[in-house]
This record gives C-alpha cells, sequence and structure tokens, in this order.
C-alpha cells in the first residue's frame, strides 16, 4: 500500500525549521524521488524487453519442437488424373496409389507433378521441378565488366560469335523473313590465352538473356548418373529462364573421343556426354537457348558433338598478329600511366608469338618494375625487361614439360 503524506519522514525538524527551509528540504525530496522513478521506470523497460525476448524464443522453440512431432512427408510423382482422383507413384518403393485431392489442388497438378504425401498417401502440396542446386548457382546473376572494347585483334571472331548469340535474340525477325534457321551453337577452339573466355565474358555483358557458365570438369562425376542428371538439369534451368545462354569452358573434359575403355570412370564420362549429345540435338526442341563452348584441345573433341545442328560454327581464336598486339598492348595499358616513349608497335613487333594473356601479364609486370623503383610512370625499358622475363619463364616450363 501507497504510503500517506503522513507517514513520509519529513528531513527536517518539525519545529525548529522556517518555512524556507521546509520548501528546501521537500524540494531536494522531491528531486530524489523523481530520479528513483525514473530509475525505476529504466528497469521496467528493460525487463519487459528481456521478457519479449524470451517470449520470441519461447514461441520459436515451440514452433520447431510442433514440427519435429509432425510425421514427415513423402515424395511422390503425379502419374495420371482420372475422375475418381489422381494415381500417385511414391519414390523409392514404386508404389502406386489412388487418392482424392480438392478441385483447387487438381488444377494445380498435372502428370510428373511432384508432390508431398502424408502416412495415408493423401497429397499435401505440389513441390517444385527437381533440378540439381549446382545446375542453379551456375547462372549468372551480375554481368561480367569485360566488353567488346575490351577484346582486341579479335574483330572477325567477334562478329561471328554476335551473329550466332547475339542476333537470334535480338533480332529473331530476320531470320524469320529470310526463311533460316538461326546457328544454335558456337565452339570457340584455339591455343591458350588468346581470349576465349573473354569473348563469352562479353556476350554476358551485352545480351539480357539467362546466361549460366559451368566448365566441363565440373559435369565429371564419380557415381553412375550424376553427370548426365546434371547436364539434364541445366538445360532444365535455361528452358525454364528462356531466352538464355549456355556457355561451357573446356569443354574437352567430357567431350573427347569414345574409346573402347571399359573403365567404370571413363564409361561415366562417355554417358555424360551423350546425354549433353542428346539435350543439344536431340528428340525435345532445345527452345531459345544458344550455346557457347571453348576448348584449346579441338582434336580431342568426339565428331558427334562437331556436326551441324550442335554446333553450326566452329570459330578458330588463334594468336594475335602484329596488329592485333599492339591493340592488346593499348587496351591493357589505357588505365596506367605509360611515358611518352613506350612505342607500342614495337612492343608488338618484339612480343611476337604472344597470346593475349602474355601481353597482359607483360603490361602487369611492367608496373611491377616500376614500383620497385618507386616511381608511377612505366617506361619502354620497363615493358622490354619485363617481356625478357615472362618469354624466360615460359621457356623455362616448355624445357620442364620436354624432361618431365
Amino acid at each position: 500500500m501507497t504510503d500517506t503524506v503522513d507517514d513520509v519522514d519529513l528531513p527536517y525538524e518539525e519545529e525548529a525549521a522556517s518555512q524556507q527551509e521546509k520548501i528546501a528540504a521537500l524540494r531536494e525530496r522531491l528531486d530524489v524521488l523523481e530520479g528513483q522513478n525514473e530509475e525505476m521506470r529504466d528497469k521496467l523497460l528493460d525487463a519487459n524487453a528481456e521478457n519479449n525476448k524470451y517470449q520470441q524464443k519461447l514461441e520459436r522453440l515451440t514452433h520447431e519442437n510442433k514440427k519435429l512431432k509432425q510425421s514427415p512427408l513423402f515424395v511422390a510423382t503425379v502419374q495420371e488424373l482420372t475422375d475418381e482422383g489422381i494415381i500417385i507413384k511414391q519414390h523409392g518403393n514404386n508404389q502406386e496409389a489412388l487418392t482424392e485431392v480438392t478441385d483447387e489442388m487438381r488444377s494445380d497438378l498435372e502428370p510428373d507433378s511432384r508432390v508431398a504425401v502424408n502416412n495415408s498417401l493423401s497429397v499435401v502440396k505440389r513441390l517444385d521441378k527437381e533440378t540439381d542446386v549446382r545446375a542453379r548457382v551456375m547462372q549468372v546473376d551480375h554481368s561480367p565488366d569485360v566488353t567488346y572494347e575490351d577484346i582486341g585483334g579479335l574483330e572477325k571472331q567477334m562478329q561471328e560469335v554476335r551473329e550466332t548469340v547475339e542476333m537470334p535474340l535480338d533480332r529473331p525477325e530476320m531470320f524469320q523473313q529470310v526463311g533460316i534457321e538461326p546457328p544454335s551453337g558456337v565452339l570457340l577452339h584455339g591455343p591458350p590465352g588468346t581470349g576465349k573466355t573473354m569473348l563469352a565474358k562479353a556476350v554476358a555483358n551485352q545480351t539480357d538473356a539467362t546466361f549460366i557458365k559451368m566448365a566441363g570438369s565440373e559435369l565429371v562425376h564419380k557415381f553412375i548418373g550424376e553427370g548426365a542428371k546434371l547436364v539434364r538439369d541445366l538445360f532444365e534451368v535455361a528452358r525454364e529462364n528462356e531466352p538464355a545462354v549456355l556457355f561451357i569452358d573446356e569443354i574437352d573434359a567430357i567431350a573427347s573421343k569414345r574409346t573402347d575403355s571399359k573403365t567404370s570412370g571413363d564409361a561415366e564420362v562417355q554417358r555424360t556426354m551423350m546425354q549433353l549429345l542428346s539435350e543439344m540435338d536431340g528428340f525435345e526442341e532445345r527452345g531459345d537457348i544458344r550455346i557457347i563452348a571453348a576448348t584449346n584441345r579441338f582434336d580431342m573433341l568426339d565428331p558427334a558433338i562437331l556436326r551441324p545442328g550442335r554446333f553450326d560454327r566452329l570459330i578458330e581464336v588463334p594468336k594475335p598478329d602484329d596488329a592485333g598486339r599492339e591493340i592488346i598492348f593499348k587496351i591493357h595499358t589505357r588505365d596506367m600511366n605509360v611515358a611518352a616513349d613506350v612505342d607500342f608497335a614495337e612492343l608488338a613487333e618484339m612480343a611476337a608469338d604472344a597470346s593475349g594473356a602474355d601481353i597482359k601479364a607483360v603490361c602487369t609486370e611492367a608496373g611491377m618494375f616500376a614500383i620497385r623503383d618507386d616511381r608511377t610512370e612505366i617506361y619502354m625499358d620497363d615493358f622490354v625487361s619485363a617481356w625478357e622475363k615472362i618469354s624466360a619463364e615460359t621457356t623455362d616450363e616448355s624445357v620442364s614439360r620436354a624432361f618431365a
């Protein structure tokens, strides 16, 4: 019970204190009580916040406990829709059953739909299509920074790639008016470092189509059927997101020439390749999907994958000539602080037989020479020294491989 005014101890002697002293003492006591009241209010707020936190935790644990007590659901596939209900086949034991569904759910189902059923085989909900999550994560959400302006010495190759990939997506009416089917795939082949992957990145940057990238080695799996299933799921993801561009780097990992080898590993690679052949040009329509593949081992590829209908264009991406090397030097140095004495034509002539990747390495190494000398400007001598270092390392590596 709250104290009355008469119950409160006064901070002064009733008889001895003057009126002013009484007022001052009471104000002082009031200030103390207000401070205590504020402190208690803060503690109350903190206690309420703590209580809310524990209430949320209790609700979460109660929900999880309820989920753990529920019976598990089983995955099944709709086989047929009949007047009596739907026929489902349960995964694992292939048990078929006839079960009834609501009209609302029936309108959302079709043959081959995946559904979740309970212990009594009643359909609880429809499931998404079964596609490997690895296929979905290969979809490129953010375009690469590479554009066609970043590629030098490959004007003819760029034109053919754009005609094969971009034009059918941007101007399909042109092919309809001419009366031809657009090329469905392009294979880029040539030595390492010549810009094959950069061409694919530039396509991904320029087109609004869904871009899906993968490496051939990602399709090689240990267990039977895994690689083929991943190929099937990749094309399924591409169909769901048409128009789409599918880029397969180092395709020789799964499309090498078939042999009579009986090992399980070689047999699995061949199964994966046959699935890829079927998806590229099989019984089912591929849809609005363009394929770009790259390899530096063209001689290893199976003839079946090279025929028209799968890859309509086989584009060689060679090492650049003198003019191409000069352009590439200018591309890789446009953001560098280059001295006036740097002669790009002379550098291009000096770096004979260099690939685009070699030239990029030379430019980076020249910048490192400038940094080593505590300079912010890069001289011609830096490029010369960088080329001598890069070419020497390449020669040493070739010699070591020859004697390995």
